[in-house]
């Protein structure tokens, strides 16, 4: 499963800033383009239907209530400017050239029939124009009279008006564009100086997660950053303190038992040679005291194996343990192996011949030994040994037949003192036998791995490579 690529915290804040950047410029150029185009187009209007008004009152008095399209053209010519054209409409006569009465809108027409000054912004040839259209009214004493069919339109181009309102609309970019730029310095700045903390808090943590405990970040102000950076500290100073009483109590304790088990050596081999004695003497025993000297024969053995075992621990632990390293046909060692325990007959064996490896054979030993004597005493047979090769790499693996292992016994199989007992009998042994295996193959700088096979049974896997290396001391 593939997780998305995410955006960095920079790229983040500065997508925020341009994003409010753009937002803000264009809500306010919006408005300021909205506004200032509405007040020039109304102003441009209002004098339009001014002036048009004005020009109107110098016709009067009519010469004719019912004017021809001669006296339809003056007052056609008498609202016109050089800006404008117009018509002048009585019943089905109109003014000779000028406005085409097509282009008037018919709300315009509705409006003036019923006495009112209308305008309308209409778009002709690809050009804005406003056509204004009003009755001709005459006074007769106080109050304005409408004279019967007269009403005069004109078209007033509105191309200087569209190009203050663009220019408007290319300054409201500008400086839209200048905000988005300077938001996007703001931006860069201000990410420098919160990434510039957390760059350098991450940097403090992967050091602590490599085990540099002395990490700490130089705390600067009282912000927020300061203050994280400042329970960072804390935590690594109590993380180092607690990390060093571990390291000294487990030094410790490996001292311990390193001392331990050497001073019980020379004990144990005293009590060894008397146990000997007590075994070879327990068969002219009475049978409670024969009894009893093989049972004293048979723990002291158990205790001097535990003894070794924990030497063996304590070497791995401090580092000293090394390699003796000699180019061995693997099948050869693997049958001396086998040889050596009796176990030649009980153990099937797949071992291609002129494998050769530069291994150490005491430790490769000790590692056979341990995964074929656990599989013939909890395992069911048939046990097996196959031994595959690359170029690089051998496998050796050892399996048997019965239950297997619990899937809760598996990541515990090769801790120390560990004993399962669910899928398999107790262990008569110390619980060390497989750790030491596995430091054993680690060692080598390979590994063993266990698992249950599909067909049944506990499967260990030793992958050694065929060149094994001196460790140096931090890899023992």
């Amino acid at each position: 499963m593939t997780s998305r690529p995410t955006l960095g915290l920079r790229a983040r804040l500065l997508f925020a800033f341009a994003l409010l950047s753009v937002v803000t410029a264009a809500a306010v150029a919006g408005g300021i383009y909205v506004q200032a185009r509405n007040a020039i187009l109304q102003a441009t209007q209002d004098t339009a239907v001014q002036a048009m008004t004005n020009r109107l009152d110098a016709v009067f008095p009519l010469r004719s209530a019912t004017p021809d399209p001669a006296e339809l053209g003056e007052i056609a010519r008498t609202v016109t400017d050089r800006n404008s054209s117009a018509v002048a409409v009585f019943g089905a006569a109109r003014s000779p050239g000028g406005l085409d009465l097509a282009l008037v809108p018919r709300q315009v027409r509705r409006a003036v029939a019923d006495g009112e000054v209308a305008w309308q912004r209409v778009i002709w040839k690809n050009a804005p124009i406003l056509i204004i259209g009003t009755p001709l009214l005459i006074v007769e004493g106080d109050r304005p009279t409408r004279l019967s069919g007269i009403e005069v339109y004109t078209a007033r181009s509105l191309l200087d008006e569209e190009r203050s309102v663009d220019g408007l609309a290319a300054s409201a970019w500008l400086i839209g564009g200048a905000a988005l730029a300077f938001a996007v310095v703001l931006a860069l700045l201000a990410t420098r100086g919160v990434l510039r903390p957390v760059r350098e808090l991450g940097r403090a943590a992967r050091l602590l997660g490599e085990g540099e405990l002395r990490t700490r970040i130089a705390v600067t102000g009282s912000d927020e950053l300061a203050e994280l950076a400042r329970t960072f500290n804390n935590t690594a100073a109590e993380l180092e303190r607690h990390v060093r009483q571990l390291r000294e109590m487990e030094a410790d304790a490996r001292r311990f038992v390193a001392d331990v088990s050497h001073e019980l050596r020379t004990p144990l081999a005293a009590l060894t040679a008397v146990a000997d004695v007590l075994d070879e003497d327990s068969t002219r025993l009475p049978e409670p005291a024969g009894r009893a000297a093989r049972l004293v024969s048979q723990e002291t053995l158990a205790l001097t194996g535990l003894v070794n075992d924990l030497i063996e621990i304590s070497r791995f632990d401090s580092g000293v343990a090394a390699l003796a390293l000699n180019e061995v046909d693997v099948a050869e060692l693997v049958h001396a192996t086998l040889r050596a325990r009796g176990w030649s007959d009980s153990v099937q064996t797949e071992l291609p011949p002129e494998v050769t490896a530069r291994l150490d054979p005491r430790r490769m030993d000790v590692i056979l030994a341990n995964l074929v004597g656990n599989a013939l005493r909890h395992g069911e047979p048939p046990v097996s040994v196959r031994l595959s090769a690359g170029p690089r790499w051998i496998e050796l693996e050892v399996r048997d037949h019965g239950p297997g292992l619990e899937e809760a016994v598996l990541p515990h199989v090769f801790d120390r003192f560990y004993k399962a007992s669910a899928a398999r009998a107790r262990s008569e042994g110390s619980g060390l036998g497989l750790a030491i295996a596995r430091e054993n193959a680690r060692l080598h700088r390979g590994d063993l791995t266990v698992a249950n096979a599909p067909d049944g049974g506990a499967r260990f896997t030793l992958r050694l490579p065929r060149v094994a290396q001196e460790p140096d001391g931090d890899s023992a």
